[in-house]
């Protein structure tokens, strides 16, 4: 990364260009600018965002854009190879941590509803069903008198 740096530096120097006029010629900050020249990658959080600034970067400067390109992504294999497993098994479980601890934080339109179980309804369609025997036996008694059926027209007092 140091070398991609000095080449920008080299560059931009040999071009009488200041980080200024580059920075507002392009729109990427002065710091920014600073940190590629001095091949200080861990400045930034997002790799692919770098790559676009060294992209952007080599184009204004007319500097090989793939050239410098691969030299980055040779420097980010390098460098990431290195990186020993248990660090990036570390990394992944603390990551899968942060996601379970963001999913039991969520407002109430996000919130997942429990679920009910079977038994729940099974116990409340056999309490209607027995309501409803029990009011369809209640009705038959009551139009049924001393064992005789009744209606209107055939109940007369004599």
């Amino acid at each position: 990364m140091n070398e991609i740096g000095e080449m920008f530096n080299q560059a931009r120097e040999k071009s009488g260009l200041s980080i200024s006029e580059v920075s507002k010629d392009l729109n990427i900050k002065e710091e920014i600018l600073e940190n590629i020249e001095a091949g200080r990658a861990g400045a930034f959080k997002d790799i692919f965002e770098l790559k676009n600034y060294i992209a952007e970067y080599s184009k204004y400067l007319g500097l090989d854009t793939k050239k410098l390109i691969d030299e980055f992504n040779e420097y980010m294999f390098e460098y990431t190879s290195k990186i020993p497993i248990k660090e990036i098994e570390k990394t992944i479980e603390l990551q899968l941590k942060e996601e379970s601890k963001a999913e039991t934080i969520a407002s109430p339109y996000t919130m997942k509803m429990p679920k009910y179980k079977k038994k729940v309804y099974i116990i409340f369609y056999i309490i209607i069903f027995i309501l409803i025997i029990f009011v369809v036996l209640w009705s038959v008694k009551q139009i049924t008198i001393n064992n005789k059926e009744t209606n209107i027209i055939s109940y007369k007092e004599k």
